[in-house]
Formats: C-alpha cells, structure tokens, sequence
C-alpha cells in the first residue's frame, strides 16, 4: 500500500520526469496559484508590484490573493487545500502538523530581531517581566506571539500558568488593549509597531535577545507535489522581490505603506528594526528545522501541542537542477 507521503513524492516525480523540451520548466494544469497573505513583509510587497504575475504571466498562471490577520487561520485554508502558498511565523505551523493538515514548508524568511513586543499601559505597575504574574496577557494562540510570549515569561522565571492568558487576534486584542480589558499584549509587526506609537501604551520588551527571529513559507502539499518548479520559481522571485526592497527603504516605506494601510512613518519603524532583510528568502535549512523542532518540542512539553512532531516529514527538499 503506498502512503500519502509516499503518493506526495511520486506525484513530484512524475512531474519532474514530464519537464518540456529546450530547458522550460514544466508545469501542471494549474491556472492559478491561491496565495495567502499578510500585512508585512516580502510577499506584501511582491503583491503591490504585480511581481508573481509578471512572473507567469507568459504561461497564463493567474495569481489569486486572500488576506489573514493572522497565521494560524491562513494555514487552516491552506492544510484543508484552500490555498497553494503563504506566510507565516514560527507557532502555526506546529498546530497545522499537528490537525495533520496537507501542508509543507517550503521556505524560510527572516523577519527583524525585534519583530514582536509586549505593550502594557502607561501608568500600569508592571515594570518588568516578572511583574507580569497575574496579570491578563493577550496574544493569538498559536501565532508567533504565543511562542514570544512564552519564552518572554521563562525569561523571568515565570511559566504559562502564572497569567491569564487570552486568546485573541490582532484586531481584537487592540480593541481590548485600548479599553483596558487587557493588562499586556504580546504582538506582531505591523501591529506592534501601530500599538507602541500609542501614548497611552509603554513597551514592556522586544523580541531581540529572547527569540530568534524565523518566519516560513508554506505550501499546500499536493500543490507542491505537483508543482515543484512553481515553488522554487516562487522563492526565487521573492528573493528578488526582497533584495530590491531592501538596497531602497525609502521606495518600500512608500509601497508598503500603500498596500496594508499602515502609516509611512510606522511602517519605516518596522523596516528598520535591527536584523531586517527583506531579501532572506530561501528554501529550508537544517538550522531551521532544528530550531522548528525545539520549539514544537517545547510546546509539547508545555502540554500546548497535543502529540509529539516530526517537523522534517513536512520539509520539502527541491531537487538539484
């Protein structure tokens, strides 16, 4: 009996073996690449240039954008093959592996060193870390939030159960931030950066010295089975995409304010952070499936994850061309 991912394999090969005369990729039926996307980063910006389309353009590829909030209900569309590909932090992908959804990751990306922050109000007594015991924090359970704020606790000797946590999304949480139904927030750029220029909010910690930065591309897995060569077409534009955005911050400060909506000056803050480049898409490392695999053992140890992950049976490897 052959296994899914044995099937999965097949399928790439069959694909690869139908590769077009002259050195043309070959590719499959598909018409249209389904991608999901988020208001930051490279794939924000590939979007307002039209980039993956010019990019297929000649095959009649179309490319079809839905918009989350967040990773954790991205990468549900994506499992349930409802999307073919997008962006996501470090924390979704543990829970979409562990509903056993049809995804793999295909690329990683780097986001700033200070991507996330936890914001407390102004007059609030909470000074450091440790004074957050008690306390009602909120963040997107199973985001990448979840995973700052967690290790952003441990830091100060503190665990989960020593807060209330909420679980909310980042419209949502914002809303309660502002009217005090909530004492912390652990969040996300764009969102961190819009919150913190608030007068009224104070910066508790960044992100920086507490977790390293990974951010990943997903891809659906029967799309990425049947079509390998689009995936790596994908990661090579974005890489484009990003080294270009990068070498002109001034010209991406304008563009990507433009698509999400979020003020220039707030959106230069978040492409200025210490450590950002845009252009550090690549295919997956080892040294990001180790770092996957401790933090999906981690959460498990904290009783978050309900089984045990193997995070390298979801890896697409590329083949050499």
């Amino acid at each position: 009996m052959i296994t899914r991912r044995q099937g999965l394999k097949l399928a790439a090969v069959l694909t690869l073996a139908g590769a077009a005369p002259f050195g043309r990729p070959a590719f499959a039926e598909t018409k249209t690449i389904r991608i999901g996307w988020q208001k930051f980063g490279v794939l924000a910006l590939a979007k307002q240039q039209g980039a993956l389309e010019k990019r297929f353009a000649d095959r009649g590829i179309n490319i079809e954008w839905s918009e989350f909030t967040s990773g954790p209900p991205l990468l549900e569309a994506l499992g349930a093959g409802s999307l073919d590909f997008g962006p996501t932090g470090d924390v979704p992908p543990l829970f979409a592996q562990a509903a056993r959804g049809d995804l793999l990751y295909v690329g990683t990306y780097k986001p700033p060193a200070a991507f996330h922050g936890i914001l407390v109000h102004k007059d609030s007594p909470i000074k450091t870390l440790a004074d957050l015991k008690g306390a009602k924090l909120a963040y997107k359970r199973g985001s990448s939030a979840h995973n700052f704020a967690f290790k952003a606790l441990a830091k100060a000797g503190l665990t989960p159960s020593d807060v209330q946590e909420v679980d909310l999304p980042p419209p949502d949480a914002a809303a309660a931030f502002k009217n005090g139904s909530i004492d912390a927030w652990s969040i996300w750029d764009p969102y961190f950066a819009i919150a913190e220029k608030d007068p009224d909010a104070r910066l508790l910690t960044t992100s920086e010295g507490i977790v390293e930065a990974w951010g990943y591309f997903l891809g659906n897995g029967a799309f990425t089975a049947a079509n390998p060569e689009v995936l790596s077409e994908i990661l090579d534009e974005l890489a484009k995409v990003g080294a270009a955005a990068q070498a002109d911050i001034d010209g991406t400060t304008e563009a990507l304010s433009k698509i999400t909506g979020v003020p220039a000056d707030v959106t230069r803050v978040t492409l200025t952070r210490a450590g950002s480049d845009l252009g550090k898409v690549a295919t997956v490392s080892d040294e990001a499936v180790a770092y996957q695999q401790a933090l999906a053992d981690d959460f498990h140890a904290f009783g978050v994850l309900p089984r045990r992950l193997t995070i390298s049976d979801i890896v697409w490897r590329p083949k050499a061309s």
